[in-house]
């Protein structure tokens, strides 16, 4: 299961005015959905939600009223300005259930020298059961020359993980730098 336990509560206000009440009581308005069942809305703990959802896909087991749900961080809803989370959504899911989510490709190694590498793809879509899903995709480009690429198909990934992305999909580029000409001053 989760290692990231919260305790919610069930929420019985709703509309902008009740979510800036909850947000100054250092609570943050939520809503789980998934598997057909009505979303039940509800608020977490500040301060013990942030921590939780500082990784990508952060699967949570949440205990409202003593009841655990299992539930995937799907959307997080931030004001633009201030960057604080302003809502959650969280979907529900069950031990052994796949789900697709979007997982960070991460480059390791040096490149030959000068070779310049270019990441055209910072995420790539995967199938992964949803209490084994990778917190990243780890790329070794230790060596690799100008040239070369590493396509989708090219990934390795971890047992019981699916590409969802098309195989040719470019993740990373090797090139040769660009070198400028530098223009010749003339003195008059």
């Amino acid at each position: 299961m989760s290692d990231l336990n919260l305790t919610g509560e069930v929420r019985n206000e709703f509309g902008k005015g009740a979510a800036r009440r909850i947000r100054r009581a250092d609570q943050i308005p939520a809503v789980i959905y998934g598997h057909g069942a009505a979303p039940l809305h509800l608020v977490l703990p500040e301060r013990a939600t942030m921590r939780a959802i500082r990784s990508a896909n952060a699967l949570l087991t949440i205990t409202i009223d003593g009841e655990e749900h299992l539930a995937l961080v799907k959307d997080i809803q931030r004001d633009p300005v201030l960057q604080i989370v302003e809502h959650i959504d969280l979907l529900t899911v069950r031990k052994g259930e796949k789900v697709i989510v979007d997982v960070p490709v991460v480059l390791v190694g040096e490149p030959a020298p000068a070779t310049v590498v270019n990441q055209e793809e910072m995420v790539v879509s995967l199938s992964a059961d949803a209490t084994n899903v990778p917190v990243r995709i780890e790329v070794d480009i230790d060596g690799r020359a100008s040239g070369q690429h590493i396509h989708a198909s090219d990934l390795v990934l971890p047992k019981n993980v699916e590409l969802i992305n098309e195989a040719d999909l470019l993740i990373v580029h090797f090139a040769e730098p660009v070198v400028i000409a530098e223009a010749e001053v003339v003195a008059e």
